[in-house]
């Protein structure tokens, strides 16, 4: 029977890349929300409001990201 073991090389690339693109993405979410509700002078609620929206629109990004990173990326090896 073939034993599967784990690819750390891919395993440690593959944690990286979303650590990284995470901490973009949801800074960018925050400063844009933070930004936008300040030009537009909408209040503390509404500068809330939409950093909430634009890190769930962050969030999904990532979800979707990391999807198709790990369909392609190999994490195991088989023997």
């Amino acid at each position: 029977m073939a034993e599967r073991h784990t690819n750390w090389r891919s395993l440690t690339i593959v944690v990286s890349l979303g650590i990284l693109i995470a901490v973009e993405l949801f800074g960018v979410a925050l400063v844009a929300g933070w930004a936008l509700a300040g030009w537009l002078e909408l209040g503390t609620l509404f500068e809330y409001a939409m950093m909430a929206i634009f890190s769930g629109f962050a969030g999904y990004g990532m979800l979707h990201l990391m999807r198709r990173v790990l369909k392609v990326e190999h994490l195991t090896t088989v023997d």
